[in-house]
């Protein structure tokens, strides 16, 4: 008797961490550039208020996706560095800012761990929206703590994990579901802890809430059908604990954490 017939397993991805980054978001870059969660939030008007003081300042947004740091602390500063992993990313930042006479921003393509820079060469470093995508965020805020002036400002936005473990889990789930690129949200603890090993001084934790409308955050991603099924699966099981946190809503839209870390370099 012979065996059942079986389908062929799927091939299995040969793609590096950094290759899953580019293949995600390359093609996603205008609308990155167009979201209007990206685009606006308290987060950036304070960053801008942090930096107007220094109009001579030189700038890393470390990965900058749509450019949305940069075209907001341009105007304030001397020079931006618009740094990305997706060189598509970087072409759309690069005709964006010339479209608003941003000539001070410039463009460089690398990982989060391998900053191509001298020590000290900026006197701010800024992340928004991007750690949570690097494949080690040691070894990304080491580099950015060697590329800071002594004394200079760090400034660290992003998703934050609530910390409790059955919040963290689904957390976490939904974001790997949507986008397979995702790493880790980090906690606020997560993130104070990480910031200190690498040398950093935190100065205030400015705690948000940000609300994730379904349709244009799975869009925004071009989520396969299959993970957004699974998405709306696991929301419908959900734990009251969870529904309550998260906020979730009948059409899936819910709300998360973020948090901005203001540091220093000791």
């Amino acid at each position: 008797m012979g065996f059942p017939y079986r389908h062929p397993e799927p091939a299995m991805s040969q793609q590096r961490h950094d290759d899953v980054v580019v293949h995600q978001y390359d093609p996603k870059a205008n609308a990155y550039l167009t979201s209007a969660v990206h685009a606006s939030g308290e987060d950036l008007a304070l960053m801008a208020e942090r930096v107007a003081s220094r109009p001579d300042a030189i700038v890393l947004d470390m990965g900058c996706g749509g450019g949305h740091v940069s075209f907001r602390l341009a105007p304030a500063v001397a020079k931006v560095v618009a740094y990305d992993l997706s060189a598509r990313m970087l072409e759309t930042v690069a005709a964006e800012a010339q479209r608003r006479g941003l000539d001070n921003i410039v463009t460089k393509q690398g990982a989060a761990e391998a900053l191509p820079c001298p020590d000290e060469a900026f006197d701010v470093i800024a992340t928004r929206y991007s750690a949570h995508h690097w494949r080690d965020l040691p070894a990304g805020l080491k580099q950015m703590h060697r590329a800071l002036k002594p004394g200079g400002l760090g400034l660290f936005m992003d998703v934050v994990s609530p910390g409790q473990p059955l919040l963290d889990t689904w957390l976490q789930s939904l974001e790997l579901l949507r986008d397979p690129s995702h790493v880790r949200d980090a906690s606020v603890e997560t993130w104070r802890h990480e910031l200190n090993k690498a040398g950093f001084i935190v100065d205030e934790v400015v705690p948000f809430r940000l609300r994730l409308e379904f349709r244009s955050w799975i869009e925004r991603m071009q989520t396969p059908a299959a993970h957004t099924a699974a998405i709306r699966s696991l929301q419908n099981m959900a734990a009251s604990e969870v529904v309550e946190h998260f906020g979730i809503e009948a059409d899936g839209s819910f709300t998360v954490d973020t948090a901005l870390l203001i540091a220093h370099k000791g």
